[in-house]
C-alpha cells in the first residue's frame, strides 16, 4: 500500500514561462498547417487560416484541460511530451468531429489531419526540448541565477529550499540559512541543523552589499515581531524579501489565494472543482458516464434478473449518503444482502458475511453493485471520481473519531476514488484503516487534476480484476 503524501509540493508562478510554452505550441500548429499547405497544396485554400485560428484555438483548451502549461523543470521529459500529445490527439479528434458535421470538410479531411497530427507535435517537442537545453546552459553559467537566503532553520525553511533546489524555474542558488535563535533550540526543531551561515544582522549586511538579491522569512507565524523588526531593516535594500505563511500548521485542502477588495486571504478549505475545471470535470463525467451506461446496460439488465430470482426483496437498494457540502442523496446499489440497513447503525460487509444472497458475494467482489451508481452521475449527485461515499450512521462515528473526516466531502462523492486504487478497499474494521483511507480523499481533493482521474479511472479496471478486499 502506498502512503499519501502530506504535504503539498512547492511550485512556481513562473507566468511568462506558460506563455513562452503557449507561443511555441502556437507555432508548431502553425508550422504543421504549413507543412500541409506545401506536401498538399489541394488542401490550401482561403480557409486554411480559419483552420489554424479553430485548431489553436481547440489545442489551447484542451491543453488546459489537461493541465500541460504548468511547470515541468523538476519532470521528467517523457512525462510532459505525453502530455502534450495526448493534448493534441483530442484536439485532432475535435477537428476530424467539426469536419463530419460542418461546411470546412474539405480542410480537415483525414489525409490533412493525419500529417498534421505527426508534424505538429514533433515540431512543438523539438521547440520544449530546445528552450529547455538554452535554459539548462544559461543556469550552468550562472547567467539569470540570484542568490537567496532563507531567515529561518525550522522544517518550513528545509522544505522550501528541497523545493526550489527540485525546480530550475526559480532560478536561484541558494546561499544559506541565518537564524538568531540558540543551536540548541534550532536542532531541537529540525532534529539535524545544517549549517549556519550566520545571524540575521549578518545577512542584512550581505544584502546591502548585494551578495544576496533574495530573502525568504519561513519564521512560524507567532514570531510577528521578530518578523516585523527584520523588514524593517530589509526595507534599507533592494532585495526581493518573501514571506512564507506557515499555513501548513492547517490542514489546507485545495487552498488558494485571493482578495477582498484588495486584501489577501487564502482558503484553507476549499472545493477545487470551481470555474473551467468544474465544468470539465462535469463534462467528463456525462460524456463517460452515458457511454459507461450505455456498454453497462444489458449486463443491468442481466444482474436485476438474477437478483430477483435468487433472493426475495427489492432489486436495488437505496441507502442515505452524504453528498457534495454534506448534504445527504440516495446513492443506488444492486441489493446484494438480505438485509437494507438504513439507519442509525448500519453494519459493513465483511468476509464470508452470513447476510450475503447467493449472488451477494459475486456481485460486491466484480463491482456490479455498483453500477446503478451510474444514475447518480448522470443526474449530478455523484462523480465518476471522488471520495466513496459512506453510510450515514458511519459518517457520524468516524467524524468524532479522525480529525477534518467531514472534509472529503468537499467535494462529490465517486464511484471510485484515489484511495480504492491505492490499497484500501474493502472493509474499515480497524480506526487506522479508515484514517488511511481520509488521507488518501484528502490527497485526491488537494492534487486533483483531470489527467489524475484518468489514471484513477484505468486503474480501477485492473483493481476491480484482482478482486482483493471487496466482499
Amino acid at each position: 500500500m502506498t502512503t499519501p503524501t502530506s504535504r503539498p509540493a512547492v511550485q512556481t508562478t513562473q507566468v511568462w514561462t506558460i506563455w513562452l510554452y503557449r507561443l511555441l505550441d502556437c507555432l508548431a500548429i502553425a508550422y504543421g498547417v504549413h507543412f500541409i499547405t506545401v506536401v498538399m497544396p489541394e488542401f490550401n485554400s482561403d480557409s486554411t487560416f480559419l483552420s489554424y485560428l479553430v485548431a489553436t484555438g481547440l489545442f489551447m483548451i484542451v491543453a488546459e484541460f489537461f493541465g500541460l502549461y504548468r511547470d515541468w523543470s523538476s519532470v521528467n521529459f517523457g512525462k510532459e511530451a505525453g502530455c502534450s500529445i495526448l493534448a493534441w490527439t483530442v484536439t485532432v479528434v475535435l477537428l476530424m468531429a467539426i469536419g463530419q458535421y460542418s461546411v470546412y470538410t474539405r480542410e480537415f479531411r483525414a489525409e490533412a489531419l493525419a500529417v498534421w497530427y505527426l508534424v505538429a507535435p514533433v515540431i512543438a517537442l523539438a521547440l520544449r526540448i530546445t528552450y529547455r537545453s538554452i535554459r539548462k546552459m544559461l543556469l550552468q553559467r550562472g547567467i539569470g541565477l540570484k542568490k537567496y537566503a532563507v531567515v529561518g532553520c525550522n522544517p518550513l525553511g528545509l522544505d522550501l529550499v528541497k523545493g526550489i533546489s527540485q525546480s530550475e524555474a526559480f532560478h536561484l542558488q541558494f546561499h544559506g540559512f541565518y537564524e538568531d535563535r540558540d543551536a540548541i533550540r534550532t536542532q531541537a526543531a529540525v532534529n539535524k541543523m545544517p549549517e549556519l551561515a550566520g545571524r540575521v544582522e549578518d545577512l542584512i549586511k550581505e544584502v546591502k552589499e548585494n551578495r544576496v538579491q533574495v530573502v525568504f522569512i519561513s519564521l512560524p507565524m507567532r514570531a510577528e515581531a521578530r518578523i516585523q523588526k527584520i523588514l524593517a531593516q530589509l526595507a534599507d535594500s533592494t532585495a526581493s524579501v518573501y514571506i512564507v505563511p506557515d499555513l501548513f500548521v492547517f490542514q489546507l485542502m485545495h487552498s488558494r489565494w485571493t482578495n477582498v477588495q484588495g486584501l489577501p486571504v487564502v482558503s484553507v478549505f476549499e472545493n477545487p472543482f470551481y470555474g473551467v475545471d468544474g465544468v470539465f470535470k462535469r463534462g467528463v463525467d456525462l460524456i463517460v458516464g452515458a457511454i459507461a451506461l450505455a456498454l453497462a446496460a444489458i449486463p443491468m439488465l442481466i444482474v436485476a434478473g438474477a437478483v430477483k430470482l435468487t433472493s426475495k426483496g427489492p432489486v436495488f437498494f437505496k441507502q442515505k449518503r452524504y453528498g457534495l457540502d454534506g448534504k445527504p442523496i440516495d446513492v443506488w446499489k444492486f441489493r446484494s444482502m438480505t438485509v437494507c440497513e438504513n439507519g442509525a447503525k448500519v453494519v459493513q460487509a465483511t468476509k464470508n458475511d452470513s447476510r450475503l444472497t447467493p449472488i451477494g458475494g459475486f456481485l460486491r467482489k466484480t463491482s456490479l453493485d455498483e453500477l446503478p451508481q451510474l444514475f447518480n452521475v448522470l443526474n449530478g449527485t455523484m462523480s465518476l471520481v471522488g471520495p466513496r461515499p459512506h453510510a450515514n450512521a458511519h459518517n457520524e462515528f468516524y467524524r468524532t473519531q479522525i480529525s477534518g473526516y467531514m472534509l472529503r466531502h468537499k467535494v462529490k462523492p465517486g464511484i471510485t476514488g484515489l484511495a480504492q486504487v491505492s490499497g484500501c478497499r474493502g472493509e474499515t474494521d480497524t480506526l487506522d484503516k479508515m484514517e488511511t483511507r481520509i488521507r488518501f480523499d484528502h490527497q485526491y481533493i488537494r492534487e486533483w487534476s483531470l489527467l489524475m482521474d484518468l489514471k484513477i479511472m484505468l486503474k480501477t479496471m485492473f483493481v476491480v480484476l484482482k478482486r482483493e478486499n471487496a466482499y
